[in-house]
């Protein structure tokens, strides 16, 4: 019987290793990364301010000096998410400047190349879907990280001399999207090839 517990035990503490164990990096910080891989990897249910910091090698007053509530860290995680994003279009920026459909052609590219490395998805859409109908206040960030995205998108489109920009910035962007829950569901590689081909011919189709 005690083996047995022993053993349950063991195996639940093997779920939830410490993400970040770098001392050197502030609380608050090993705290936002560690939650955004836990959830990334369990989803946001399924994971208790307790495991969040313990695998952050903290403690639970720690972690409601810095954030509120979960709730409040869930929604910290999803903006440091979107930041990350912003980093996508600076780096179109200084790779083809002044070349807005170079950079068009090059954000197809580092979609397809972030999409053939995600096996869990958008964090944003993931957890869009799983908050659903919960009123969660995360619903604000992943609101506003999507239309910025889409509208930077568009802008883009229009820059590069699209016919009807707007419609090709949807297009891409339902393109996007459907891929990523495409290679969730299925763990089909061969959809980011699938996606960058009809991201280009979508391009070309509204040159």
């Amino acid at each position: 019987m005690s083996r047995t517990l022993s053993s349950k035990k063991s195996e639940t503490s093997s779920v939830f290793l410490p993400a970040n164990t770098d001392q050197k990096i502030p609380p608050r910080e090993r705290i936002v990364s560690t939650a955004a891989d836990l959830f990334r990897e369990h989803g946001i249910r399924g994971i208790g301010v307790d495991a969040i910091a313990d695998a952050a090698l903290t403690n639970k007053m720690t972690l409601y000096r810095h954030f509120g509530s979960k709730d409040e860290l869930v929604c910290e995680t999803l903006r440091r998410a979107s930041e990350k994003a912003e980093t996508i279009w600076r780096d179109l920026d200084a790779a083809h400047p002044g070349a807005p459909r170079e950079q068009l052609l090059a954000w197809v590219e580092a979609r397809t190349q972030s999409l053939c490395g995600q096996h869990v998805g958008c964090d944003l859409a993931n957890a869009a879907i799983e908050l659903k109908g919960e009123g969660h206040p995360a619903y604000g960030v992943i609101e506003r990280h999507k239309a910025e995205q889409r509208d930077r998108l568009e802008a883009l489109c229009l820059a590069a001399g699209a016919r009807e920009p707007q419609l090709l910035a949807d297009t891409l962007t339902l393109l996007l999207e459907g891929a990523r829950v495409t290679r969730q569901a299925m763990g089909n590689d061969s959809c980011c090839s699938h996606f960058s081909n009809a991201c280009s011919a979508a391009i070309a189709a509204f040159a």
